[in-house]
C-alpha cells in the first residue's frame, strides 16, 4: 500500500514536500514516481527515480523547480516542490514502477497511491 501526505493549499511561488509512505511490503528495488491529474485532463508523469535513487527524471514542465528523492530505509517516496504555479493544481498519484529502473509512464506502473490534492493559488 502507498500512502500519500503533504498536499494542501499554498500560494503561487510557494513551496510543498509530498510524502508517499509505503506499507506492507517494500518497494526499495522498484523504480518510484509521481503521476498528476488535474481536473477534466488525463493523468500524467511528474518525475521518476530508480530503484537505489541515482537515476531521475522529471517531466519538462516540472524541470528545475521539483526534486524527487527516496530514503529506503524508511521505505518512503518524497516531492519536493518549488515555485508552485496555478498549472501544477492537481491531485498527485505516488506509484511504484514493476521494474527497478524505468517508469514514464501510466503503462509501467504496478501500484498505485491514493492521491493527494495540491492546490495553487494565484
Amino acid at each position: 500500500q502507498l500512502v500519500e501526505s503533504g498536499g494542501g493549499l499554498v500560494q503561487a511561488g510557494g513551496s510543498l514536500r509530498l510524502s508517499c509512505a509505503a506499507s506492507g511490503r517494500t518497494f526499495n528495488n522498484n523504480a518510484m514516481g509521481w503521476f498528476r491529474q488535474a481536473p477534466g485532463k488525463e493523468r500524467e508523469f511528474v518525475s521518476s527515480i530508480s530503484w537505489r535513487g541515482e537515476r531521475t527524471y522529471y517531466a519538462d514542465s516540472v524541470k528545475g523547480r521539483f526534486a524527487i528523492s527516496r530514503d529506503n530505509a524508511k521505505n518512503t517516496l518524497y516531492l519536493q516542490m518549488n515555485s508552485l504555479k496555478p498549472d501544477d493544481t492537481a491531485i498527485y498519484y505516488c506509484a511504484a514502477a514493476r521494474g527497478s529502473y524505468g517508469l514514464g509512464s501510466a503503462s509501467e506502473v504496478q501500484y498505485w497511491g491514493q492521491g493527494t490534492q495540491v492546490t495553487v493559488s494565484s
